[in-house]
């Protein structure tokens, strides 16, 4: 499906719902409501948004650990974080 047969009004949604579903389950592409023409929402295939989630969180936990080796915020694996507690 074209980005452009992708696009429909809240109108279209209010009276075709079940027509949307289908259409999302079947092509698993995104279809974007418009309201006043513009964007206003996506509807989505769940496991497509739960996989996007999951590809979101592993890309933020990838910038915290360059902005902790930017900052010199590491140890060497083999260092032991317990080393303060023997004697």
């Amino acid at each position: 499906m074209s980005l452009k047969e992708a696009i429909r009004p809240i109108t279209y949604l209010k009276t075709n719902a079940a027509d949307v579903l289908a259409t999302v389950t079947e092509t698993r592409s995104p279809v974007i409501i418009t309201h006043n023409r513009k964007p206003k929402m996506v509807v989505q295939d769940a496991e497509f948004y739960q996989r996007l989630q999951d590809s979101l969180n592993i890309l933020t936990l990838a910038a915290m650990g360059k902005k902790q080796i930017i900052e010199g915020k590491t140890r060497r694996a083999d260092d032991n974080p317990f080393d303060i507690f023997q004697s």
